[in-house]
């Protein structure tokens, strides 16, 4: 198998999963956190939060490392660099915007927090779908190429 092509499975399993979930939390599970109710909104909040790391953590760490791995074996395709720089903007959004939104509603459910969480993660929706996008494109491209 040629070097580069584990790379890009794992790169492109690890997006393509992301992408799936990052559609159902922004069109599904962040809306309903609305209904919770005001009574068990903080544990659910808690468990939500411990529960996702599970979901999300192997995923976006394999597409860190993936990605990193695609610019070192090939560091003159900008595409490669271009994956990888919006691997950099998915985790930085995740750590300064989203986390902290969630660390602010483990407090106990508000409407204008709520609202910018749901809000504000539709730049992570779109980073990843058109992540999706370039990891299907590269993965053709080396189709082509082999």
């Amino acid at each position: 198998m040629d070097s580069g092509l584990l790379p890009l499975l794992i790169n492109s399993a690890a997006t393509l999963y992301m992408t799936g979930l990052i559609w159902f939390v922004q069109l599904v599970h962040y809306p309903l956190m609305s209904q919770v109710g005001s009574g068990g909104y903080r544990q659910y909040q808690l468990a939500h939060q411990n529960l996702t790391s599970l979901a999300v953590g192997p995923a976006m760490l394999a597409e860190l490392l993936s990605a990193i791995a695609l610019v070192s074996y090939d560091a003159k395709d900008p595409w490669r660099w271009a994956g990888l720089a919006a691997v950099g903007a998915l985790w930085a959004s995740t750590a300064l915007v989203q986390m902290p939104l969630h660390a602010a509603l483990a407090n106990g459910f508000d409407a204008e927090v709520h609202a910018r969480l749901v809000s504000s993660n539709w730049l992570r929706t779109v980073i990843w779908s058109a992540r999706s996008a370039l990891v299907l494109w590269l993965i053709a491209r080396a189709w082509q190429s082999r």
